[in-house]
């Protein structure tokens, strides 16, 4: 994936700002920012949620700027919400294989019985048992724990066969005792996945990201290894809280 000077404004508030970056694939990309930074925006605008002001988005070295979300997905783009979109009452097997409808074209022949596709079942199986969570399958999402919720829908955007996955704060709500459960989960996905993730919880971006990006005001803020980001002057100042004393020491 690629951006190239990605604007947006609401009205006279410009929420972001020229941003120009590039996802590799199997690259684990982190992207970070205070409150009010333009993160989500950001995705909003690479997912064809909002359309830019200026600036254009790859996929593949495709511009897709015209494409609806649904046909950004058909190129290999998935995403995850701050806020679990989950069918309650469905059983998690049957999220997953819908969603391998969807992405295949048969969801409209949902009629049949669900025992006339069972490769789907095969497939939808293969996901839950990489994420490990093959013993949720036959329960609903509202008899889960939050971090089980985030894992269904991270195998959701798994079943779409995405080249690009985009997590959105993935450990939003999950509780702490949980984290561990998500981080191993997305330890397991396919190497060659590019996963770009928003998140707030440094330990988990700092363990999980080859680059961090970071965003402040709407621009981009500084790009580099997680040490590089770690010891960046501007990103301890303005996102970290860790500024510099005369003598050289942080405090």
């Amino acid at each position: 994936m690629e951006l190239r000077g990605l604007a947006k404004s609401f009205g006279g508030l410009q929420v972001t700002r020229d941003i120009s970056l590039t996802l590799n694939a199997g690259e684990r990309l982190g992207l970070i920012g205070p409150n009010g930074a333009g993160k989500t925006t950001l995705i909003n605008l690479i997912t064809g949620v909002l359309t830019p002001d200026a600036g254009t988005v790859y996929l593949n070295g495709v511009d897709v700027n015209r494409l609806s979300q649904p046909q950004r997905v058909k190129r290999g783009l998935a995403r995850t919400f701050q806020i679990t979109q989950l069918a309650s009452t469905i059983t998690t097997l049957l999220h997953v294989e819908m969603a391998i409808h969807e992405r295949n074209g048969s969801i409209g022949n949902l009629w049949r019985s669900v025992d006339a596709y069972p490769e789907v079942r095969a497939e939808a199986m293969t996901i839950l048992e990489l994420l490990r969570i093959e013993p949720l399958a036959q329960r609903p999402p509202i008899t889960l724990a939050y971090g089980e919720q985030r894992l269904v829908e991270i195998a959701l955007a798994i079943a779409l066969s995405p080249r690009v996955l985009l997590l959105d704060e993935p450990m939003a709500g999950v509780p702490e005792h949980e984290r561990h459960i998500v981080l191993n989960a997305l330890d397991r996905l396919p190497p060659e996945l590019a996963i770009l993730m928003i998140e707030h919880d440094m330990d988990l971006i700092f363990k999980f990201a080859h680059r961090i990006i970071v965003l402040a005001e709407g621009a981009l803020l500084a790009d580099g290894s997680p040490n590089e980001i770690r010891n960046h002057p501007a990103v301890r100042i303005a996102y970290l809280g860790i500024a510099s004393s005369p003598d050289g020491q942080t405090n």
